[in-house]
């Protein structure tokens, strides 16, 4: 545990539902997905934005699986301005009618995130499991013509990646303001099907020429930022700013998180809503305290100027790929397991660039998978 409180949280992601009705290969929520009959109800829902709002939260994002969803959005949504936070809405567009958002707006919905999986409509339908290049043209005119700031959001890796240049173009043309470019976290679904969705060093390379042409070309009309690949870094990225320095998750049964992905850390309880508050879970409970500081650090990190820019990497990746949370990630050069990292690139290297065969194995996401124990990790401990 540590002595000193941690900051207030900036936002809070409330993951209302993991109901989709898309099927994403790269989709970064957990694999035993929550039922419909599992999902808290609104007055817990209220009452989580009104701790969230007492705790010092500043952001609420609406996510899921698809918020949309969710029959008692427009009340989350209303809680939500009436506590005065900053509300956006992160949808695949699938279902977005006229009218939901012109009632979205009217209870003080700020933006609204819309994800495209590729340029095309048939590799943006592949990869996201479902006919939904139309819905998602729609939905941007629908929120272009609400009043709502628009951003719009793609994950990246092998199957789209060389379409980055037509991905920009066409969100442009769909009027977003601010474009996310989002290499795949192999996390999830992602990490499952991370033979087929790795991208080539080459791919990466070619993407980056792309997007500091492209940020130049677009600046004022639309903000592009780019979130680089893990796997072709260096050194790892910081966990979300701080484990439980920045972002309160809460899933759709109530578990609250540091991370989206911190639920597959079975070595960790992480407390319910249900149960404990917000307040209590945040600053007390052994799972959001567990890696905060320099304490919980193994050697390199503890000796290692990076660990006040970083905190030794992201505590899900470090699980994911070693089975063990407090290890280093491996994603490091100095890490003991970057050997692991160093495989799966080494392999990805060996495939042609749209990866054919291997994104032929994908896994779409749907609820009644059960993976086996051993598959997401590289190497067992």
């Amino acid at each position: 545990m540590n002595q000193q409180q941690p900051p207030a949280p900036f936002s809070l992601v409330a993951e209302i539902t993991h109901r989709c009705p898309l099927h994403c290969v790269y989709c970064s929520n957990p694999l035993e997905l929550r039922l419909a009959e599992e999902e808290l109800p609104t007055e817990d829902w209220l009452r989580v934005l009104e701790e969230a709002h007492t705790l010092g939260v500043v952001q609420l994002h609406l996510s899921g699986g698809e918020p949309l969803l969710r029959t008692d959005l427009e009340t989350l949504v209303r809680r939500g301005r009436e506590l005065e936070f900053y509300a956006n809405l992160i949808t695949s567009g699938a279902g977005l009618t006229r009218e939901r958002a012109e009632a979205l707006a009217a209870c003080g919905l700020d933006n609204v995130q819309l994800s495209i999986q590729a340029s095309t409509s048939d590799r943006n339908n592949w990869i996201g499991g479902r006919k939904s290049y139309q819905e998602k043209m729609a939905a941007a005119e629908i929120i272009r013509d609400s009043g709502l700031a628009f951003s719009m959001n793609v994950v990246l890796h092998r199957l789209n990646l060389d379409q980055l240049d037509e991905i920009i173009d066409l969100c442009a043309a769909w009027g977003a303001e601010r474009l996310e470019l989002a290499n795949t976290q192999y996390h999830g679904w992602a990490l499952v099907n991370r033979e087929g969705l790795l991208p080539t060093k080459d791919q990466v390379l070619r993407a980056e020429t792309v997007y500091e042409r492209k940020k130049s070309e677009c600046k004022g009309r639309m903000e592009l930022i780019w979130v680089r690949p893990d796997y072709y870094e260096p050194f790892p990225k910081p966990c979300m700013g701080g484990w439980g320095q920045i972002h309160l998750i809460v899933g759709p049964d109530g578990s609250a998180l540091p991370c989206p992905a911190a639920s597959s850390i079975r070595m960790l309880h992480f407390e319910n809503v249900r149960d404990y508050s917000l307040g209590w879970i945040w600053r007390e409970s052994p799972a959001f305290n567990q890696f905060r500081g320099l304490d919980w650090m193994p050697e390199p990190c503890r000796s290692c100027d990076r660990r006040f820019q970083d905190f030794g990497g992201c505590r899900c990746q470090s699980f994911a790929l070693t089975g063990d949370a407090a290890r280093t990630d491996p994603v490091c050069q100095w890490a003991p397991d970057h050997n692991l990292v160093e495989t799966a690139v080494a392999a990805a290297q060996q495939q042609d660039a749209r990866g054919t065969r291997a994104a032929s194995k994908n896994v779409f996401r749907q609820f009644t998978y059960r993976p086996d124990p051993g598959l997401a990790r590289t190497q067992p401990r």
